[in-house]
């Protein structure tokens, strides 16, 4: 049987020899620590601290601010000092809550009591899961009590455990299935009770080999879940590219995995999901890489949420050099950082410094024709025509052209022999079209609610 796969992708520098070999190290930190209300897809959470407040590590500090939110935890323990703007890896300041630890790390009672999965409901399972505060831990954080609650537990199929980590450079998910597997086995045991009729598949790329067959010596004798090797090619791990590798399913921009009869968590989530039902547990910790050829020691560290970039990097030994670039994330998809004082959040990955800044280094040109975006494209898309259209303003066109499905994965612009900043200018292409619409909804609100108005004062 040949390795899962997809069309297009490419095949990128991998730079995992930096840090997949070294074991996850953990760090402690005194000092202020940063907790963002917006750490993911959904509305901001709502702070329930005050500023003077003394908190414990695992309580709770905010609650969901709306359907598709999360709550928050605190992962130390010490004093609010702060209620107020900071900056965050998206370069914009988010209304955040500061708590200054006392060096204690002292836990909200009943912290680590293990819970049998038989005595628990799937209400249970649920609501635990959403108290902890769990958001998809692979990158885009959506809340993972509202990706297990579909419409219908029966209608899916399969529950797949994404342990692709295709991003160039990042080891973190590696070494958690090499270091412990029996987290990422253990949550997809409790999310498989949730859905009568899946099977459990764990997917993960066949660079990976000692990960491969950790897993499969633990799920030895389990007939509902099993390993799929997928062939080593980036975006593997996006989500439509998983499903389709995995099940032979398409799924678009305006469907869900659970349209598809698919549950798909990063094996992080999964970890986390282990940590939360079995073990009473929120989350508190994150498993993150720092690397670059300008670290002078890379290395896969487990911190506390809330802890600023630049104190991890210090910690490990900094910078042999001064980086010309520094990305949070990997470098296909990450975002360039200028200021590291940012803290890690649920959906932090790594942070990579580089010597060299090889995009501010190179000099576009005009379009060739070579067609190489095309091929790479993952979702048929035809990024010279769109780039077209995008550069003379008809965003109408762009999404004519499918642009909206656009998944920004960086693979034309990777790609491109004349360094155009395709992914970019798709990217703003989106976020235009975005604010149109908002604003075309608004004004159609706004216009029933007036006539309603008239309406009911004719009455």
């Amino acid at each position: 049987m040949g390795l899962a796969t997809f069309r297009g992708g490419v095949h990128t520098y991998e730079g995992k020899n930096l840090s997949e070999y070294c074991a996850i190290k953990e760090l402690e930190f005194d000092g202020d620590y940063i907790f963002p209300m917006s750490q993911g897809i959904g509305a901001p959470s709502k702070p329930i601290v005050a500023v003077g407040d003394y908190v414990l590590a695992g309580q709770k500090i905010a609650e969901p601010g709306g359907f598709i939110s999360a709550v928050v935890t605190s992962s130390v323990s010490g004093t609010v000092k702060a209620i107020e703007p900071r900056l965050t890896t998206m370069g914009s300041y988010v209304q955040s809550i500061v708590i200054t630890s006392d060096g204690l790390f002292k836990e909200v009672e009943g912290i680590g009591t293990e819970r049998s999965l038989d005595d628990l409901t799937k209400n249970d399972i649920r609501n635990i899961i959403k108290e902890a505060g769990i958001i998809g831990m692979g990158g885009a954080g959506f809340p993972t009590h509202v990706k297990l609650a579909p419409k219908n537990d029966d209608d899916i199929d399969y529950v797949i455990a994404n342990g692709s980590e295709c991003e160039p450079m990042l080891t973190n998910d590696h070494r958690l299935m090499v270091e412990e597997p029996e987290r990422v086995v253990g949550g997809m045991k409790v999310v498989l009770s949730l859905f009568p009729n899946a099977k459990g598949i764990i997917a993960i790329e066949n660079n990976k080999q000692t990960a491969i067959d950790k897993i499969r010596h633990l799920i030895e004798g389990e007939k509902n879940i099993s390993v799929v090797v997928m062939r080593t090619k980036y975006p593997e791990g996006g989500e439509r590219q998983l499903i389709y590798a995995v099940t032979g399913r398409k799924i678009n921009s305006k469907m869900l995995p659970a349209d598809a009869g698919c549950v798909v968590d990063n094996v992080a989530t999964l970890a986390a999901i282990y940590d939360a039902v079995i073990k009473s547990t929120p989350i508190m910790k994150k498993n993150i890489t720092i690397t670059g050829d300008a670290i002078a020691d890379p290395s896969n560290v487990r911190i506390r949420l809330g802890v600023p970039y630049g104190r991890i990097v210090e910690a490990i030994g900094g910078y042999h050099t001064t980086p010309a670039k520094i990305i949070c994330g990997g470098p296909m998809m990450g975002m360039a950082l200028f200021d590291t004082n940012v803290p890690v959040v649920k959906n932090s990955s790594a942070l990579c410094a580089f010597v060299h800044d090889e995009v501010a280094e190179s000099v576009g040109t005009h379009c060739v024709r070579c067609g190489r975006c095309v091929d790479a494209c993952p979702i048929f898309l035809i990024p010279p025509i769109m780039s077209k259209e995008v550069e003379k303003g008809n965003l109408d066109k762009f999404v004519e052209l499918n642009g909206m499905e656009c998944i920004e994965c960086g693979t034309c612009s990777y790609i491109c022999p004349a360094k155009r900043p395709l992914t970019q200018l798709f990217k703003q292409a989106k976020k235009e079209v975005q604010a149109i619409n908002r604003a075309k909804q608004a004004a159609e609100k706004a216009k029933a609610d007036a006539e309603k108005a008239a309406a009911d004062k004719k009455d």
